[in-house]
């Protein structure tokens, strides 16, 4: 494969979950340094570091709680001093829980948005101040969800707070293009990993259910969504830039109910 991201440092938050994992790979693969965040003990890094230094690349990992924003500037900052400016951002950690809206208290509210939108936020926001203060181009690829536009009445936080995301992704976009940075968003549809594999475990057949309802009768894998950040932070890639690349095997087409024949 060719290192067409030699000399970058990207950083990955949300790194120890699977597209995580998957994310900071392809990315050392393509010939990134990078650094990533999780709340997960450093002993449950180590296996990803040994995988990243196999590629021949630089590796760095940080406990982090990136709904705290001073913790997030301390982060961006060491891994700057460690590896280098981060020129890839790549804004992946999430959480969610289904609780309908009427059963939503305001904690869990707060808890759901602080990270999922503001990690999200703060994370972009210390990256490419530095970029900015140093003339420097990068890439910003936050991961969403096609939950952003179509309403799924079982996480209605979860939908409120990747729609954010987009928009914040679009506002961004428009600011800093003259700065050399672009910004945009991976969409994924059913992945058969990280959350949404967290909510079909949790009842028996839903994974099938789900796979029968996508268009293209196929579950999406962590590493095809590592692919498609990739192609965003490709240098190659100079005119994409506040855009939506929806990954959802046609599922928009139809909304959450999936194909319908009537």
């Amino acid at each position: 494969m060719t290192a067409m991201l030699e000399g970058e440092v990207a950083i990955v938050s949300g790194g120890l979950g699977d597209i995580g994992r998957a994310i900071v790979l392809e990315m050392a693969k393509r010939g990134a340094d990078v650094g990533f965040c999780d709340l997960r003990d450093d002993a449950d890094a180590a296996g990803l570091i040994k995988q990243v230094q196999s590629l021949n690349r630089k590796a760095r990992y940080d406990r982090v709680d990136v709904s705290d924003h001073k913790a997030v500037w301390a982060w961006v900052d060491a891994v700057e001093k460690d590896l280098g400016t981060p020129t890839l951002i790549i804004p992946n950690a999430a959480i969610v829980k289904m609780i309908r809206f009427n059963d939503l208290d305001v904690e869990y509210w707060r808890k759901e948005l602080s990270v999922n939108l503001d990690g999200s936020f703060y994370m972009a926001r210390a990256a490419t101040q530095k970029l900015v203060a140093e003339d420097k181009p990068g890439r910003v690829v936050f991961v969403g969800s096609w939950a952003a536009h179509a309403v799924h009445i079982h996480i209605p936080a979860y939908c409120v707070g990747k729609a954010g995301l987009r928009m914040l992704a679009q506002c961004m976009a428009a600011e800093l293009a003259p700065n050399g940075i672009l910004v945009n968003e991976v969409a994924p549809g059913f992945v058969d990993a990280g959350l949404t594999a967290q909510l079909m475990n949790e009842v028996p057949g839903r994974r099938e259910k789900a796979r029968q309802i996508v268009p293209i009768g196929a579950m999406i894998e962590a590493d095809e969504v590592a692919l498609q950040v990739a192609h965003l932070c490709d240098p190659n890639n100079r005119h994409m830039t506040g855009s939506t690349l929806l990954m959802d095997g046609g599922l928009s087409l139809f909304g959450p109910g999936g194909m319908r024949s009537e």
